[in-house]
């Protein structure tokens, strides 16, 4: 009994290849086996020796054989091959393991993709192909499975890189006693329907334009917080400090006609005010002496003083009679009109 127990590993690569593997170190310590089979069945069996020993530590741990048929026998056996210490029966087509999906192509469509595989030869209907993919924000793979050759999926994020990786699996119990699935087809990178070396790529494209959108909007606020501060510091400086306005804005004939020179730019100023005066004085305008008295004692004391009295232009506020009696260097003079007084002395002229 304890020979049906003994624990093997049969794999029936696409019916094409068998490998049968056995714990040699556990089961069998003491000796090196031998091994056995036969695809024939009925009493006249032809059993062929394993052409092809799988070692561990020297010792026979396995064989590899070619599939020749459904129905497979193997016995295992002592070293000179007298006694038969394990012997089994088996369907061979239940321990199947398929291939890889040869020539898996992707289709993308907006969030939707479809990957699809050829078809293989044998066993179509116990066939299914599974696609597993995650992006790089996804921890674990997420799985998708339907009949081959063909599986879509939907959803994906056009901004996100993903991984893809496809595989053939067996129906079980239905096909195949053993969950067996082929390997899993070379790993792909895809972004937004382009395939990709890696999703690093992605990422660092997506990095690169983060970091300069990040630093444009960064100097941009630092422009704006530069401009705010600039126009604060001018109001404060103009509450703080006024600005003392420059003659030669005020006085521009000065600066551009006379090149600064004040007694010419004076000179000429009277000259041009007295001639305006006197081509605009009104005839009614007469000057009048009001008090014209010489006294001896005043030519000691000092100078004559004269006063005159503006009519019509002085009653009238008119400007022009201020400008005559302001213009008159000779003697001392009080002049009276608009009801003010200017006392003349000399170049000194005081209103009163």
């Amino acid at each position: 009994g304890w020979k049906d127990a003994i624990n093997t590993t049969i794999i029936n690569f696409n019916n094409e290849k068998m490998q049968i593997t056995w714990a040699a170190r556990e089961l069998f310590p003491s000796e090196n086996v031998s091994f056995s089979y036969t695809f024939d069945e009925g009493k006249h069996k032809i059993w062929k020796p394993c052409p092809t020993y799988l070692l561990d530590q020297d010792y026979n741990s396995g064989c590899l054989f070619k599939t020749e048929g459904p129905t497979l026998a193997i016995s295992i056996r002592n070293s000179n091959g007298s006694e038969e210490l394990f012997s089994k029966r088996l369907k061979s087509d239940f321990y199947i393991k398929p291939n890889r999906p040869e020539n898996v192509t992707f289709f993308w469509k907006e969030d939707t993709v479809t990957v699809s595989c050829n078809k293989p030869e044998r066993a179509v209907k116990c066939l299914r192909l599974e696609l597993q993919y995650k992006s790089k924000f996804d921890k674990d793979w997420q799985s998708r499975t339907s009949k081959c050759c063909s599986v879509g999926e939907q959803g994906f994020d056009p901004r996100k890189c993903y991984s893809f990786r496809v595989r053939l699996k067996r129906l079980v119990p239905y096909c195949n006693v053993v969950n067996y699935s082929s390997d899993w087809e070379a790993e792909t990178f895809w972004m937004n329907g382009t395939l990709l070396d890696s999703c690093d790529d992605g990422i660092k494209s997506q990095s690169h334009t983060v970091i300069i959108l990040s630093c444009l909007l960064v100097v941009l606020l630092m422009t704006l917080i530069l401009l705010i501060l600039l126009c604060k510091w001018q109001r404060l400086q103009k509450s703080v400090m006024p600005a003392i306005p420059d003659p030669k804005y005020i006085f521009a004939d000065l600066f551009n006609d006379h090149n600064g020179n004040f007694q010419e730019w004076i000179d000429k100023t009277d000259h041009a005010v007295v001639q305006t005066n006197l081509e605009y004085e009104e005839p009614e305008s007469i000057i009048e002496a009001e008090s014209q008295q010489e006294d001896e004692n005043s030519d000691k004391q000092g100078p004559r003083e004269k006063i005159f009295t503006f009519s019509g232009a002085a009653e009238n506020n008119d400007p022009k009679a201020a400008q005559i009696a302001c213009l008159m260097p000779t003697s001392n003079t009080i002049a009276s009109f608009a009801g003010f007084q200017i006392l003349m002395n000399d170049d000194m002229y005081v209103m009163l």
